[in-house]
């Protein structure tokens, strides 16, 4: 793989560094500086990832109209100079929380069309053959970077304190978009809405939206995916106000300690990334779809036991167990989906998948930041963690998977 997949792979790397910063900084930007409570921490949550809802599937109809690479570096560059405002705001003492969560929206609109269009935007620039190894190779720089990312964000948080520690994220933005605006792959044409027959008119965004939607709800395997992708996601959103909740605001753990847990995932992601096209090749891509569905779901559930004392160690145990076969899963279902997907649908079949599966966690930071005004920390940090293992029961529950990806004899 040449030097274009060398940008692409360390521009995503980069990018996954300052993102992790950031997950550990916004949030706690907002309970530290501001002094939020639950309720407000779930909103901030939603309102990040409230873009796939309102924008994820035209996003896919304009990924497919336009060239992937200018896109890629203007959604950097924009979410960049967005997040250099916080801690200018923070510096002249009128920062708010409005502003934080306008922050967060200009993020998520920029992430909904970085995502789609990198996925796009892979299969231009390796053969369809090498996805699975492309892919677990992206896996192993972006898990490298989210192994260091809360770590470091951590000790940011502590050195310059929670809003200068955005810097770093804006920064990383920056050269993303730099390394992007690198990469010579040639793609096709902008593709322009096709008009059947002479005098009709061209389709609308509408039918083009529902031409990727029905792509996925046909194929069974998309479809049970895309639906244990938004329990997920859910969970996930409940996630992000029950870790801060429970292990910073009642364990009491420094903003240090709390950004290395966060990274015991990554470390078994990390592990997990190679495997994924070794065993797929092995195996074969139904039988490693659903036997990482199966192990992330029963790793995932012993984390409930995280408690004071020695009992903290079950987070970083079984998130790291859980993290090494989700990436197993991950690696190989989004190769499935690029491998079949036609390359004029790409871009619509990745936002739909996008949108039925990250238009869901608004949901799980409200109900989560709900549920910890309510019962506390404990209870929307096991409401996010039991989500996250029964999520996976979309795809236990359909072994029939292992026969519809079978290799034909």
């Amino acid at each position: 793989m040449g030097g274009d997949f060398r940008r692409f792979t360390w521009a995503n790397g980069v990018t996954k560094l300052g993102t992790q910063v950031t997950v550990v900084a916004l949030p706690l930007t907002a309970l530290l500086t501001l002094d939020a409570g639950g309720f407000e921490l779930g909103l901030l949550s939603a309102v990040q990832t409230v873009a796939f809802l309102l924008i994820g599937l035209p996003a896919g109809v304009w990924v497919d109209r336009m060239r992937r690479r200018p896109i890629l570096v203007w959604a950097d560059l924009t979410r960049g100079v967005a997040l250099l405002t916080v801690p200018a705001a923070a510096w002249l003492g009128v920062l708010t929380l409005p502003h934080l969560c306008a922050v967060a929206l200009v993020l998520g609109v920029g992430t909904v069309f970085s995502d789609v269009a990198q996925m796009s935007f892979l299969p231009a620039i390796v053969p369809k053959d090498r996805l699975e190894r492309a892919n677990g190779r992206l896996e192993v720089t972006r898990q490298v970077s989210v192994l260091a990312g809360p770590g470091v964000g951590g000790w940011l948080v502590v050195a310059l304190t929670a809003p200068f520690a955005l810097l770093a994220d804006a920064l990383s933005y920056l050269v993303s978009g730099l390394l992007f605006s690198g990469v010579r792959a040639v793609e096709k044409p902008a593709r322009a809405p096709e008009v059947e027959a002479p005098g009709t008119r061209a389709p609308g965004v509408r039918s083009e939206v529902a031409e990727g939607i029905s792509f996925v709800v046909r194929d069974p395997v998309l479809r049970r995916i895309a639906i244990g992708g938004a329990l997920t996601r859910v969970a996930m959103g409940a996630c992000a106000v029950g870790y801060p909740l429970y292990l910073v605001a009642e364990l009491g753990l420094g903003a240090t300690a709390y950004g290395l847990l966060l990274s015991a995932a990554a470390v078994g992601a990390l592990a997990g990334a190679p495997l994924a096209a070794r065993l797929t090749a092995r195996l074969g891509a139904g039988r490693v779809i659903y036997g990482s569905a199966l192990a992330t779901m029963v790793l995932c559930l012993p984390a409930l036991a995280t408690g004071p004392g020695w009992r903290l160690a079950a987070f970083p145990v079984f998130t790291a167990l859980a993290g090494a076969a989700g990436m197993v899963f991950n690696i190989a279902q989004l190769s499935h989906r690029q491998r079949i997907t036609p390359e004029r649908l790409l871009g619509r079949v990745n936002a739909s998948m996008r949108f039925l599966m990250w238009g869901a966690t608004p949901l799980g930071g409200l109900a989560g930041g709900a549920l910890g005004e309510w019962l506390g920390g404990y209870a929307v940090f096991a409401a996010g963690v039991a989500g996250l293992g029964l999520s996976y029961l979309a795809v236990v529950l359909a072994p029939g998977i292992m026969r519809a990806l079978a290799p034909a004899s």
